[in-house]
């Protein structure tokens, strides 16, 4: 029954998802060219809140378990397991006030209406998976924007989406340059849980009635480990949360 649902509802939230994107395109440009970093950002927020906004289509529910002791002002490195497309939207517009960068697929910068303008235009740093030295050369820009205009980075150490919500091992890369770069930044968790039932059948039907969850937990205590250690801790300290 919810599978049959999920063909009707899925109609509904693709039209409302889709035309957030289009109409807010040109908002973004719009936003970018008059008003600059700032006023583009606000475009980018207001659109990632509508995009959160289309998952009631489907009936399902969103929990952000937000952790208001982090601070601001200064570099954050947010570490979150990866189970959809979907775990996106809710991490930039209810993490906003940290103006949080992703370390994206350069095939993802071009083609998609608002999100290949935002990741072209908005700071993430688009990474060829094929060409080492201009993946390292987009972190790296990353991660100076960080250091100068203590901006944040939001990362998928898995590597790639999991299908089934068991978390994949950590990859030590992204965040190992972007530590170097950042030695005093914080190392934030995230735990995301029930993503990836939302495309258990693909993106055709999507899953209704279900509830999601993001939790920020607690800075890790990276104080005398070293990079493998410090991923390390954050892939036990999710999957604690993830898999129970």
């Amino acid at each position: 029954m919810k599978k049959f649902l999920g063909y009707i509802l899925s109609i509904i939230f693709w039209f409302c998802f889709g035309l957030s994107l289009i109409i807010f395109h040109p908002i973004q440009w719009l936003c970018l060219k008059f008003g600059g970093y700032d006023a583009h950002k606000k475009s980018v927020d207001l659109l990632n809140a509508c995009l959160v906004a289309s998952y009631y289509t489907l009936f399902n529910r969103v929990t952000f378990i937000d952790n208001k002791s982090i601070p601001l002002g200064q570099p954050i490195i947010f570490v979150a397991n990866h189970q959809s497309t979907f775990d996106i939207p809710p991490l930039i517009y209810f993490l906003r006030r940290f103006h949080g960068k992703f370390i994206s697929k350069i095939e993802l910068a071009s083609g998609i209406p608002s999100i290949s303008f935002n990741l072209k235009h908005g700071g993430a740093a688009n990474i060829d998976r094929n060409d080492p030295k201009q993946s390292i050369a987009e972190i790296l820009k990353l991660a100076n924007n960080m250091k100068t205009k203590n901006w944040s980075a939001f990362i998928f150490p898995e590597g790639t989406r999991s299908k089934t919500g068991k978390m994949k091992a950590f990859h030590v890369g992204g965040i190992a340059t972007l530590l170097k770069k950042n030695p005093n930044a914080l190392v934030v968790p995230i735990a995301i849980k029930g993503s990836y039932e939302m495309v258990q059948y693909g993106m055709y039907p999507l899953t209704p009635f279900l509830h999601m969850t993001w939790e920020v937990l607690d800075p890790l205590d990276t104080a005398d480990k070293n990079i493998e250690e410090i991923v390390k801790l954050a892939e036990e300290t999710i999957k604690r949360k993830v898999e129970n």
